[in-house]
């Protein structure tokens, strides 16, 4: 799952879940004041910044939250637009163009992931900076993506599955947590868009799209 198993009230603790139930985190939901601090880091005028969100999704709340308090702290303005489906989701990008966004970041979200090709495609048409949370959309064209690797959680993740297999109980396997996180520019849409990505950003990336 992406957020805090906890919080959800599926286990106890990450230790000791003391339920027929573990797993792997991603914590891909905590991150969203990490994007907010890297588009700052990318763009350090950027005023306004749109953040595209599912209602539905349950962690959504915190969400909007964390990201609201990392912007009071940097006097920014964030522009909330909330879809949750492909009928709201073209008239919430298109009132991102009018409220004067300077940059998009897409919330942690399983449904925006089935239109990371719209979201980055929206993004380049418009010229308009924006950030992810999984590599795959910086492979696809995204400008910037940061988020634990997808491909490593699912190895520990079958790892487990084999574990319990063999007879260990859910309850005594605490759940675990990413341990590799990727940040992705993608510097060939930097210069479609115009963009000089700071030097001390290009030697935090993991990866650099050229």
């Amino acid at each position: 799952m992406g957020g805090d198993p906890i919080k959800a009230g599926l286990v106890e603790s990450i230790s000791r879940p003391n339920s027929n139930m573990t797993g792997f985190t991603l914590l891909t939901n905590e991150l969203e004041p990490k994007r907010l601090g890297i588009l700052r880091d990318l763009l350090p005028g950027l005023a306004v910044v749109g953040v595209l969100l599912n209602p539905n999704f349950p962690p959504a709340v915190g969400q909007v939250l964390a990201l609201e308090n990392a912007a009071q702290t940097t006097g920014q303005r964030l522009i909330v637009l909330r879809a949750s489906n492909d009928t709201e989701l073209e008239p919430r990008l298109a009132s991102l163009l009018q409220q004067g966004a300077g940059a998009l970041l897409v919330a942690a979200d399983p449904y925006f992931d089935t239109k990371r090709d719209r979201l980055v495609a929206f993004a380049a048409q418009n010229k308009l900076p924006a950030i992810y949370q999984f590599r795959e959309f910086a492979v696809a064209g995204g400008l910037i993506s940061y988020g634990p690797s997808i491909t490593d959680s699912y190895r520990h993740a079958g790892a487990y599955v084999g574990q319990i297999l063999k007879g260990a109980k859910p309850a005594d396997l605490p759940v675990l947590q990413p341990t590799k996180f990727e940040f992705v520019i993608n510097l060939k849409t930097a210069r479609t868009l115009g963009l000089a990505i700071p030097p001390g950003l290009i030697s935090f990336a993991d990866e650099v799209i050229e």
